[in-house]
């Protein structure tokens, strides 16, 4: 598919490699190299992809996705030379839908942009229809998550992951199957980025982040929603 993509990293050089290669494949890119033009320029263009650099001056990438996040559903491309676990999976907690460490090649990043603009449109396939699970409401068509009829807020990883489980309560899932449903996250952090995304939603939904009674750990094989105690 054709996409805007807008590119945003400081150094001239790589950003001008990556432009090349998005031209090259059909899509429109359009390059800035300050997170604050690049908060900008999304606001105004609304890329169906923004590829983003972590570490800009003025504005780094993670406020920038940060800001971004609140306001718009616009798919996030994170590029970081940061490689511990920790920094990258924030990154993903803030909103990201991918990551790409550095150095990398411009081959691979162009197979991340392909997966995520080809997975984009159909993932996750779930009803619209909304469904409640004890006092959890999830709002597929609204994008909305309720707890005790109060709206919270939920990144694109985290809105997945509830409205895939919340189809089929009580159902275990696997790790790599929700993974499905968030798209595009780095095969190496698979587990532990859904591990992350799951401690950030009990924090959201349970009384008791720590004993859980709705977002529920199977030993040995994935996760499961229920509806609690009546």
């Amino acid at each position: 598919m054709c996409a805007q993509v807008l590119v945003a990293d400081d150094d001239p050089r790589q950003a001008e490699v990556v432009r090349r290669y998005l031209t090259a494949e059909g899509h429109e890119a359009v390059v800035v190299h300050d997170g604050r033009t690049a908060l900008d320029s999304a606001r105004r263009l609304r890329p169906d992809l923004l590829v983003l650099d972590v570490m800009m001056p003025g504005m780094d990438g993670l406020q920038v996705c940060r800001t971004l996040r609140q306001e718009s559903d616009v798919l996030v491309l994170m590029l970081t030379a940061r490689t511990t676990e920790d920094d990258l999976l924030l990154g993903l907690e803030l909103g990201a839908d991918d990551y790409l460490t550095k150095p990398y090649s411009p081959r691979e990043l162009m197979a991340r942009v392909r997966t995520l603009l080809r997975r984009a449109p159909a993932a996750p396939m779930i009803s619209s229809t909304a469904r409640h699970i004890g006092r959890i409401t999830v709002e597929p068509g609204r994008h909305q998550v309720l707890v005790d009829g109060e709206p919270i807020e939920c990144t694109r990883g985290e809105f997945a992951i509830l409205a895939a489980m919340s189809e089929q309560p009580d159902r275990v899932f696997t790790r790599a199957q929700l993974l499905h449903h968030t798209r595009g996250i780095d095969r190496s952090s698979t587990e532990r980025t859904i591990d992350v995304h799951v401690m950030n939603l009990r924090r959201k939904i349970e009384v008791d982040s720590r004993r859980p009674v709705h977002l529920l750990t199977v030993h040995g094989v994935g996760y499961k929603l229920a509806p609690g105690t009546p």
